[in-house]
């Protein structure tokens, strides 16, 4: 290894005598340097001096600088004395080194948010026409300093950068659960190193509305604490924008009986009614809250997409008629950005030219076009032509990373699974991440998008955690959609999230994907969504003097038997990974205690399936002593109780050391408070982690199995046994 990087110094080295330095530097140029940066630059030339840095360093900014440039300093000091243990200062004198930072340049090869990096032996230039890409100037530079034997260094390089797209969002969705206030802040700066500059927060009831309080949940963060949040994320360039779900998603509202009369179904709390004037009564209640408790953002979302119900109410039905149902979803966004548009630019999940490509049988409403169209899979046609259309009509378009899935626990990073049931051997397909790389690099080159949206849905209940790889994917895409390969950015992103020590986080990745589809399949999970497929029955209790039972548990589920054992190798493995790499992060160590919880619980789940294997097997050989020898029967009998206390006392220690992981990062879930009682009701999507108010969504299905009715019967046969027989 000492041999390759003289190697590489001394051809570095040649190429800054000759001046011969390459126009642009292979990712694997660098990577081979241990430099792994997120997003990729447009241009990068390694060559000239390495930047060495002493024990001591002078930052230096402009005169003029502004108070953004100003914080920009603050936070890069902040990061080299903590991250780094050298001692800076801003403006001094007393170093031999100095890091300059300019953000008011105006040379013309500066793009809005771009920067230039350039390094001499003493000096590392950061220049940039606007704040913004100071900041990113910054970020990239704290990627690139590493140890060598002469300490710390950058490399000799130059780098001038920018991104194809102005906007690069998160979608934060907190419906089913509340992060703690410390988590939200470690989130923005989590993003803001991967030059993410919006979050768009759908946060529901975790917002205490001060005109319907009864809608903000026990704990819900107050209006002084978003502004918080808001002034918070815009240090770190990025735009909290509020998204509060508006025609369809609103069981948060219509839950609450005082509201029943503004559903478009009285039965269904999904959905507003478009044609009650109390409907936008309520909602610009709620949405001035929002922009009140969002200072300076320039955006809102209304959401207002998965209107099942619309047009099915007498008044909507009759007017349904002359507009159609697109032109009903039309009328209420008209409305509704009517009221906004005065203070905020109003985005919405339609996607583009939907409103002629819909099913309504009648069109001819058409919405206005200072709506923010936000949602697209694939935009129909691989030449864009409705986003053409759309673009052409002026609307403002954000491109939309395609959903990963809804499965719990894990997302499906590598593959996707095709069947849904648990006793079939399913087939795997191309995983999120190969979709999400195949829009991005296509709609950010087609030039056509002003911004990007990832969407991380809390349908499923995942740790948010769970979506960093999803995020840190569309920022590297949305900036730069020409390097690096996924499969190079996927190493880089393991390497710079949680340090160069990291192992075998690509086959962990491969585990889990695998190992949440086998959960989801399992017991009455797949049942939740699909209707009567994949359920699991309790083995046959014994009846009468000779153990008599139906013997069919084992092979009625052989093939979920023969893949609870797959899993259950497949854990210990993923288990033996996290214990090697907990202790040697760098950086992100948590993420490692939420894998463990994950894992362990799909690992009870095949072992769960194991003890029925063998509870059966176990009466069965009951059965078989009754005939001869009383006493073994009973000892069998014994053996079995023992499978199901040992299996339930596993499922509360799983479930209460994935709960402990969990809430270190959020609120329990929810939870009361002494002013506020939490109000549970199920929501017409039937969302996974929606089926109980608290955690117990995640063991929900093995409750429902009722193994502890099932030992008590058990407990009772035995006992009776020894009276009788």
């Amino acid at each position: 290894m000492r041999r390759i990087l003289l190697f590489q110094s001394f051809i570095l080295a040649f190429f800054a005598v000759v001046n011969t330095i390459p126009a642009q530097t292979p990712v694997s140029e660098l990577t081979s340097l241990g430099i792994h940066l997120i997003p990729y630059p447009q241009k990068v030339q390694l060559g000239g001096d390495d930047f060495i840095f002493p024990k001591q360093i002078n930052i230096v900014i402009d005169k003029n600088a502004s108070a953004v440039d100003r914080k920009t300093a603050e936070f890069l000091k902040e990061a080299l004395t903590e991250n780094w243990g050298l001692t800076v200062n801003i403006g001094g004198q007393n170093s031999t080194a100095t890091i300059v930072l300019t953000g008011n340049t105006t040379s013309g090869s500066l793009k809005d948010q771009g920067y230039k990096l350039s390094t001499l032996n003493n000096q590392l230039t950061i220049a940039a026409k606007d704040g913004d890409g100071l900041f990113y100037g910054v970020q990239t530079l704290l990627q690139l300093i590493k140890k060598d034997r002469n300490g710390l260094i950058v490399p000799g390089m130059e780098i001038l950068d920018w991104p194809d797209v102005m906007i690069r969002a998160a979608h934060y969705d907190t419906k089913h659960h509340q992060d703690r206030a410390s988590y939200v802040k470690s989130l923005i700066r989590d993003l803001a190193k991967y030059k993410i500059n919006m979050l768009v927060w759908e946060w529901e009831d975790k917002l205490a509305y001060q005109s319907h309080p009864e809608i903000g949940a026990p704990g819900a963060f107050t209006l002084e604490e978003m502004k918080e949040f808001t002034a918070y994320a815009k240090d770190y360039h990025i735009e909290l924008t509020p998204l509060v779900q508006g025609l369809g998603h609103v069981s948060f509202i219509l839950k609450w009986p005082q509201y029943r009369d503004l559903r478009e179904v009285e039965d269904s709390d999904w959905e507003f009614c478009p044609l009650e004037e109390g409907t936008y009564e309520v909602l610009f209640d709620l949405w001035d809250e929002a922009m009140e408790a969002t200072p300076g953002s320039k955006y809102i979302h209304i959401g207002s997409d998965e209107t099942f119900e619309l047009g099915v109410c007498d008044k909507c039905r009759e007017r349904a008629k002359e507009i159609g149902n697109s032109g009903l979803y039309h009328l209420f966004a008209e409305k509704a950005a009517k009221h906004l548009k005065k203070s905020r630019k109003v985005m919405l999940w339609e996607r583009p030219m939907g409103w002629e490509n819909s099913a309504s049988p009648i069109k001819n409403m058409k919405p206005d076009t200072d709506l923010v169209l936000t949602e697209e899979y694939h935009y129909e046609t691989p030449d864009f032509e409705f986003a053409r259309q759309a673009k052409n009509m002026g609307f403002e378009m954000f491109m939309y990373d395609p959903n990963p899935g809804l499965e719990p626990l894990f997302l499906p990073y590598h593959f996707k699974m095709t069947s849904n049931r648990i006793s079939t051997t399913p087939k795997k397909v191309k995983g999120s991440l190969q979709d999400s790389y195949e829009l991005l690099t296509s709609s950010t080159n087609s030039g056509l998008f002003h911004g990007m949206i990832n969407t991380s849905w809390d349908d499923s209940g995942l740790h948010n955690q769970m979506w960093m790889l999803s995020f840190v994917t569309s920022a590297q895409y949305s900036w730069n959609a020409t390097a690096p390969g996924l499969e190079e950015f996927e190493d880089s992103f393991f390497q710079n999230y949680y340090g160069p020590n990291v192992k075998d986080m690509e086959e962990l990745y491969e585990l889990l994907n695998e190992g949440a589809y086998y959960y989801a399949h399992s017991l009455e999970r797949n049942v939740w969504h699909h209707g009567d497929i994949g359920k699991t029955h309790l083995p046959d209790l014994p009846r009468g003097q000779y153990v008599e039972y139906d013997q069919y548990w084992n092979n009625e589920y052989s093939e979920i038997v023969k893949r609870s054992r797959v899993q259950k190798e497949n854990m210990k493995r993923a288990l033996q990974i996290i214990d090697i790499n907990m202790g040697q992060m760098e950086r992100n160590a948590y993420d490692f205690e939420v894998y463990q919880s994950i894992a362990k619980l799909i690992e009870h789940t095949c072992l769960t399936y194991l003890d029925l294997s063998e509870l059966e097997y176990t009466i069965t050989q009951a059965h078989r002593n009754a005939f001869i020898d009383r006493s073994a029967t009973l000892k069998s009998l014994e053996q079995a109780e023992q499978l199901i206390v040992n299996s339930l006392a596993r499922r509360q220690k799983v479930y209460t050391d994935l709960v402990t992981v969990w809430e270190k990062t959020r609120m329990p879930k929810g939870m009361s408070t002494p002013d506020k009682k939490y109000f549970y009701k199920m929501d017409r999507s039937r969302h996974f982690a929606n089926r109980t108010p608290d955690m117990s969504y995640l063991i929900y299905d093995e409750q429902l199995l009722d193994m502890e009715g099932y030992l008590e019967k058990l407990r009772a046969y035995r006992m009776s046994f020894q009276l009788k027989f």
